[in-house]
């Protein structure tokens, strides 16, 4: 027979005489039972999987899955309305439900849908945009319940650092899909080849975290394996992150973010050739496809400052808990407030020197992703485990919503109005898609203010999650065959 302890998956079988458990070995009494008998081999396979279940060997795979999902969302366009739309569900789900099993289906959804994607044709461009929205949907299962694993598996600085190894992905992704997608589209001279990149590489990692990831208890990791003896419902979960003073400001400032890394991620690199266009260094693209270069640029930045920024967020961090306790929320809202300023420098830069916007873009983005993974934690301290997936979900939800849903469309059209009376001068597209460009740094200089807003009540809100915690928790009991 294989023991099993209170609330906890079956840790597998041993060959030996002695049957352990998760508090050690069985009783005498126990060991001279005549139910226990030697492990089949595919007991032992079992057991064997299980050990390989390690906290760091599930953060590593649910990271690598979620470099695949920003790099899928990035490599030709972003459909995000589906995925605010299914966020919320999932969210709900995932606070119900087995998250692995959910977010392993999201990856493999997702990646056959974009797989099948690449092969329509022109004539079909409905149903191309219908299965954009689809991986949207698949996206999302992953996004709002893959935190909430990392959150049960590890505590305090332990989780800081992994949630940090996690949400590399977002810069590491997004710019893998800009030189991925560049790549493929210029070596096959088809776009459609920019879709069938990444789909394998998902298949692969939803399989690997079926293998490889547990399924903790909720709150396991935080009240020492407890079990979660109550569940609120949706309604009173709603409320409650309403009233969770720094998880709204939180999801506001994450909002400005969000704002700035879609417009930038779409007009960017546009704005980098029309520089190099009235600076006379190239000329003006007039087909339908243009050089890369400044794609290729930009997205290796993004690879790179992302690696940096959330590496120093997770230092800076662990290094000022020692001083405050409200380090978090105001590591974020300094770091926030500095980007502004190099960002604002591209518009003035750019004009005269591209490789000294490039320098500006570079600090600028590093201090941007520095709270990527600091405001998922913010999220983990200030709300308990059995809403923690459904607080991942809004939080994106309201990102996506206030943020690069409609941010490059908005650059866009004030970009097109300020250029109506000169639409063949070079120079005013230029300049009138960095004017439009200038509102991101105002927008993320709210972030920063909407940062120091959580930090006045970041305290408030820990404690009450804790004594909601402690009163919604029963210790584990004894082991029972």
């Amino acid at each position: 027979m294989c023991v099993e302890s209170d609330g906890c998956e079956i840790e597998g079988c041993s060959s030996s005489d002695e049957v352990r458990t998760l508090s050690g070995s069985m009783s005498p009494r126990l060991r001279s039972s005549p139910d226990l008998h030697p492990c089949t081999p595919g007991e032992k396979f079992r057991a064997a999987l299980l050990r390989c279940r390690s906290p760091v060997v599930a953060a590593v795979f649910l990271s690598f899955g979620n470099v695949l999902n920003y790099m899928d969302r990035y490599t030709v366009t972003v459909f995000i309305c589906s995925f605010m739309v299914a966020a919320p569900i999932f969210g709900y789900l995932g606070d119900r439900f087995n998250r692995k099993v959910i977010l392993s289906c999201g990856i493999f959804f997702w990646s056959i849908v974009t797989l099948s994607s690449s092969f329509i044709g022109k004539k079909y461009y409905w149903l191309f945009v219908l299965s954009r929205g689809l991986v949207g949907i698949g996206e999302s299962s992953y996004s709002s319940i893959s935190p909430t694993i990392i959150g049960d598996l590890f505590t305090n600085n332990k989780r800081t650092i992994m949630l940090s190894v996690f949400y590399l992905a977002i810069p590491l992704g997004s710019g893998l899909g800009y030189i991925l997608g560049a790549g493929a589209k210029d070596a096959a001279g088809d776009w459609h080849w920019a879709l069938r990149v990444s789909p394998p590489l998902g298949i692969t990692a939803g399989a690997l975290i079926l293998l490889f990831v547990p399924e903790p208890k909720r709150g396991s990791a935080d009240q020492m394996g407890g079990c979660m003896r109550a569940r609120t419902s949706w309604i009173c979960d709603m409320k409650a992150l309403a009233k969770n003073r720094s998880y709204v400001f939180s999801s506001l400032a994450s909002a400005s973010v969000s704002f700035a890394t879609g417009a930038f991620g779409m007009w960017i690199p546009i704005y980098l050739t029309r520089a190099q266009v009235v600076q006379k260094t190239v000329d003006d693209c007039t087909t339908d496809v243009c050089s890369s270069t400044d794609s290729f640029i930009f997205g290796a930045i993004t690879c790179v400052t992302g690696l940096l920024g959330v590496v120093i967020g997770a230092a800076t961090t662990r290094f000022c808990r020692q001083r405050t306790e409200r380090a978090d929320p105001l590591v974020c809202a300094v770091s926030m407030l500095g980007s502004a300023i190099f960002i604002c420098l591209i518009f003035v830069v750019a004009k005269k020197n591209i490789a000294g916007a490039y320098v500006c873009i570079f600090i600028g983005e590093t201090l941007l992703f520095v709270n990527w993974a600091i405001t998922a934690d913010i999220l983990m301290f200030v709300v308990i485990p059995t809403r923690r997936a459904t607080a991942v979900a809004f939080q994106s939800f309201i990102s996506h919503l206030l943020g690069d849903a409609g941010s490059p469309y908005l650059i866009g059209q004030i970009s097109d109005s300020l250029q109506k009376s000169y639409t063949t001068s070079a120079l005013w597209k230029f300049l009138s898609l960095g004017y439009a460009l200038m509102l991101c740094p105002f927008i993320i200089v709210l972030g920063g203010m909407f940062f120091l807003a959580t930090a006045l009540f970041f305290l408030d809100d820990r404690e009450k999650a804790e004594k909601q915690l402690n009163k919604l928790t029963r210790p584990p009991s004894s082991v029972r065959v």
